[in-house]
């Protein structure tokens, strides 16, 4: 027996929002740093222009994704389009890997031939208006995924945390270079700053990959799953726990034991009054249960033990 919980639209309008604010956030800050990057040569100023260009790419990687995913489940996708959030957030995370490298490789040329950036002034003014205006839809986005739980706008959300460590990282390497003449801390920074790119990118990519591979929940959101189900008299003999995410949707299955004389209407009922209780406790929770006659006893490896030997003939 199974529960399915209607999408939630709400969730779904703030995602897209909190997407096309991105999307307009990075059209106006890539105008604003090529600006600064031609003006400065910067290396940082590069980095951090690089960035932003790859960020306007996956926050419309994004916006897709969050359009996909809040799709209602049909014929063809019975569990939903939570992964397309999944997809979307492993591809912005390949985008964040290979700028990373990018920005290594210049950042250590610039270290060979350490050049002095130009007008360092206008460099400096584009990076702080480009960090005010990024705090401000960090804010935003960071309302939303408290709300929807995003694993899309949470990428989203590490490309602009790393956004801001470039502008802060481009704020000091000219002012080092400008107060002390140091001129190889734009590299520096550069070099810096494409290494936690790379480490920020492997952590997503981690998450999404999780995901995809249906991974079992955290041990602590699996311990309180069970917590509820400890106060539910008849999931006593509760066994044989799955679950999984997909996006914002979480699923769980297991099995039931009730006694052999129990008919059919009464064990709806009570599998009913069961997944009203779980859902109340994890709203927007699927939750498919099997009963079992007490008794049953199911061995365990049965049947990839049949699978297995159906496919060696």
């Amino acid at each position: 027996m199974s529960a399915h919980p209607a999408a939630t639209p709400s969730s779904g309008a703030l995602n897209r929002r909190a997407a096309l604010a991105s999307v307009t956030m990075a059209t106006l800050l890539l105008g604003l740093k090529g600006y600064g990057a031609v003006v400065t040569g910067s290396v940082a100023m590069l980095a951090s222009l690089a960035d932003t260009l790859l960020d306007l790419v996956a926050s419309l990687v994004t916006l897709y994704g969050v359009h996909i995913a809040a799709k209602r489940a049909d014929e063809e996708h019975r569990f939903g389009h939570g992964k397309a959030e999944s997809l979307a957030a492993l591809f912005q995370t390949m985008l964040i890997g290979a700028s990373a490298i990018a920005i290594a490789v210049r950042a250590a040329l610039a270290l060979i031939d350490a050049t002095p950036a130009g007008s360092p002034e206008a460099g400096i003014a584009v990076s702080v208006i480009a960090a005010a205006a990024t705090i401000l839809l960090l804010g935003y986005q960071r309302a939303v995924i408290a709300t929807t739980r995003s694993l899309a706008i949470g990428a989203d959300y590490l490309h602009y945390q790393s956004d801001l460590a470039l502008n802060a990282a481009v704020v000091v390497a000219l002012l080092l270079q400008r107060y002390t003449g140091f001129t190889r801390a734009d590299a520096l920074f550069g070099l810096a700053i494409a290494l936690w790119l790379g480490w920020g990118a492997w952590s997503s990519a981690r998450h999404a990959i999780d995901q995809l591979m249906d991974r079992e929940w955290p041990e602590a959101k699996r311990r309180a799953f069970l917590d509820v189900a400890a106060t539910i008299p008849a999931l006593s003999g509760m066994h044989d726990l799955r679950t999984r995410s997909s996006g914002a949707h979480d699923f769980a299955q297991f099995h039931m034991v009730l006694p052999a004389e129990t008919s059919v209407g009464t064990a709806h009922d009570v599998m009913d009054d069961v997944e009203a209780r779980l859902v109340a406790a994890f709203p927007g929770l699927e939750l498919i249960i099997h009963p079992d006659p007490i008794g049953h006893v199911e061995p365990e490896g049965a049947l990839p033990a049949a699978i297995a030997e159906r496919s060696e003939i």
